[in-house]
């Protein structure tokens, strides 16, 4: 009778097996995989984010996940090398705007490369001003320009750094056509080469971040490095996710305040400019689909359990992931969006 009934469980346990769903590890991504993304730094918001990442990927799918700060170009070259899926990257928008904006080096990724998922967003992208500027909001700035004040604006060109100060010029120039010359680009390098053009006079306005900038607005008025954020591109709906503490020692209601409408930067007279910078992956052309399949199956298995949402907010990451399908069909349509700003004011 034990025997019997020792059976019939292993045949019941048998079926119910297969029929359940194939797990993300029961896919074709075995061993090793390389992870590349498109900054040469281990202590930025890219690195950081995709280390989440590929942590519970690696635990998900149960593999070695490497990520490898190589830089853009050399991003680009170990995608285009790697047909086996044992190479992929993960970038952000800068990856098309660096594209529309003509920058050597960026194809076109929709039709370069495979599209996948977006697992989060970054709510950070800043502009400041030094504390003691007679600017106190991006409406001052923008009066300043119609009164024919030059304003300097320290960018790195061709991606999520400028596509912020596109806007804004734009946004003058639907406002106080002609005026839109008296914002004036100062194209430079990394984000410390930013603050310090800040610190020295040489710029009023940067590009910079929540992460990396928030420590120099506690600072006071009469410090050199003290800085005051005057404009937040998020949308009101992203910074609204945000954990209400915030960051460092602003809270998640000051953010909110340098975010539209209370920082309106006019898109066309009647909508405003809002833009959330946001991770997502890209594949080899050539690539397994198999392999995209596995990856957005073990996305699905990760953020269905809810902990990996919590991590990056501790860090200040917005969670939003959306399979490769629709992420594809988002991204696309994003990227056509902010296309039309660009061509504008080329």
């Amino acid at each position: 009778m034990l025997k019997k009934l020792t059976k019939t469980l292993c045949v019941a346990t048998a079926c119910a097996v297969v029929a359940m769903p194939a797990l993300a590890a029961d896919g074709p991504l075995r061993g090793n995989l390389r992870v590349v993304i498109g900054s040469s730094s281990t202590g930025g918001d890219t690195y950081q984010n995709s280390s989440i990442i590929a942590e519970a990927l690696a635990e998900n799918i149960g593999i070695n996940i490497k990520v490898d700060a190589t830089g853009v170009t050399e991003a680009y070259k170990a995608l285009g090398r790697d047909k086996r899926g044992n190479t992929v990257m993960i970038f952000h928008d800068q990856a098309y705007l660096g594209n529309l904006y003509g920058v050597k080096g960026y194809a076109d990724p929709f039709e370069s490369y495979i599209i996948g998922p977006t697992v989060a967003i970054n709510p950070g992208n800043a502009y400041l001003v030094p504390k003691s500027s007679p600017y106190q909001t991006v409406e001052d700035i923008i009066q300043a320009c119609a009164n024919d004040a030059q304003i300097r604006v320290a960018i790195q060109p061709g991606g999520v750094s400028e596509i912020g100060y596109t806007a804004l010029k734009n946004a003058i120039k639907v406002r106080y056509p002609g005026k839109e010359g008296n914002l004036v680009a100062v194209n430079t390098g990394s984000q410390s080469d930013k603050n310090q053009l800040l610190f020295d006079g040489q710029a009023d306005l940067i590009n910079g971040s929540v992460q990396a900038n928030e420590q120099y607005t506690r600072l006071p008025e009469d410090d050199q490095k003290a800085m005051r954020f005057v404009w937040l591109t998020a949308r009101k709906e992203t910074i609204e996710q945000a954990h209400e503490e915030g960051m460092g020692a602003t809270t998640r209601d000051d953010l909110l305040q340098f975010v539209s409408p209370n920082a309106s930067v006019t898109f066309d007279g009647e909508k405003d400019f809002t833009f959330d910078k946001e991770f997502f992956f890209l594949y080899n052309k050539d690539m397994d689909p198999a392999i995209i399949e596995q990856i957005d199956a073990s996305l699905t298995e990760i953020f269905e359990a809810g902990e990996i949402q919590e991590t990056q907010k501790k860090s200040f990451f917005i969670p939003n992931f959306k399979p490769s399908a629709e992420a594809q069909a988002y991204l696309k349509d994003k990227r056509d969006q902010y296309e039309v700003i660009i061509e504008a004011l080329q």
